[in-house]
């Protein structure tokens, strides 16, 4: 209702005003641009080397470390991950951190150390990419994160637009699904077309947690897009407790996969261990996975130990 002590003459202007504003409050993706699900009905598929497949029948586990901290740390996931047949193995080595003093990875050695674990088990590897400048030390990633502090890093998402490599883009804590999908079609228009998107989480009043995992978004991004969406349970949630549960409703939401921590001692992780699961709780996750994804008519990818990975 109006305030009755409004000027006649402004009366009629008020409800367009309130139109005007909320028009501008939401951010509208426009008829026609790609990342919208019309432009392509079927579904994207995301072919990554060894023939593992984001977005299609399979429901593909990536996990692995918060960040590469040591040799033998890093041996001992990817030991972890190939024995619970996930095919990727995930672990930063340029580490975006909140604060200037928090551990920040160990760079192209972390890089060198990723690879080598992961090669000699026949894994994939996904890690971040914060700067053009980072891509020649990461020749034989699978796929490049995008995390979710640079999901709107303008420059960035223009330079990997021009790559042709499998990309994951996180969404941002504060970020709507239409801004999300918007920062992916930076990337469909500058030519890259091989695109996952990746739900970990958005800032809510909710203490309880780390964040406030938005599984309404994932089918929603599922019904807006034809690009495949995963989810990030362990940076939602914060808390090793809650992952698997987190995981397990993301399957059933429909989800094309999930991106999860686990670490070999979390005790003695130099970042985010709270939220790392241990080896047994990731096979104790993939025993559990199997009926959901079943349910929902998928199939839970295992690493076959003939898979050969792109040297």
């Amino acid at each position: 209702m109006l305030p009755p002590g409004l000027p006649g003459r402004w009366r009629p202007a008020i409800p367009h005003l309130f139109q005007n504003i909320l028009k501008a409050l939401m951010q509208q993706i426009p008829t026609g641009s790609l990342v919208l699900r019309e432009t392509r009905p079927s579904g994207t598929v995301v072919v990554l080397p060894g023939r593992v497949e984001v977005g299609g029948r399979d429901f593909v586990v990536m996990a692995g470390p918060c960040a590469v901290e040591s040799a033998a740390q890093i041996e001992d996931a990817a030991e972890a991950v190939a024995a619970a047949g996930c095919p990727i193995l995930r672990g930063g080595a340029f580490k975006p951190r909140t604060s200037p003093y928090s551990f920040q990875g160990l760079g192209e050695q972390g890089v060198r150390l990723l690879l080598a674990a992961a090669r000699r088990r026949g894994l994939l590897v996904i890690t971040e990419v914060l700067d053009p400048s980072e891509l020649p030390a990461l020749e034989g990633v699978a796929l490049l994160q995008i995390g979710a502090r640079n999901m709107q890093n303008f420059a960035l998402l223009k330079a990997l637009a021009r790559l042709d490599r499998p990309l994951l883009l996180k969404r941002g804590p504060a970020a709507t699904v239409e801004e999300w999908l918007l920062a992916a079609e930076y990337l469909l228009a500058g030519g890259n077309g091989q695109v996952v998107l990746c739900e970990r989480g958005i800032r809510t009043f909710e203490s309880s947690t780390r964040n406030t995992l938005d599984l309404s978004a994932v089918v929603l991004a599922k019904q807006r897009t034809h690009l495949p969406v995963i989810v990030d349970p362990s940076h939602a949630a914060g808390r090793r407790d809650l992952v698997i549960g987190l995981s397990l409703a993301a399957a059933a939401a429909g989800a094309d996969g999930l991106l999860v921590e686990v670490h070999p001692r979390p005790g003695e992780a130099l970042c985010d261990g709270s939220q790392a699961l241990m080896p047994a709780d990731l096979r104790e996750l993939m025993r559990r996975l199997s009926p959901v994804v079943h349910a929902v008519g998928r199939e839970l990818w295992r690493a076959p130990q003939q898979l050969m990975v792109a040297k």
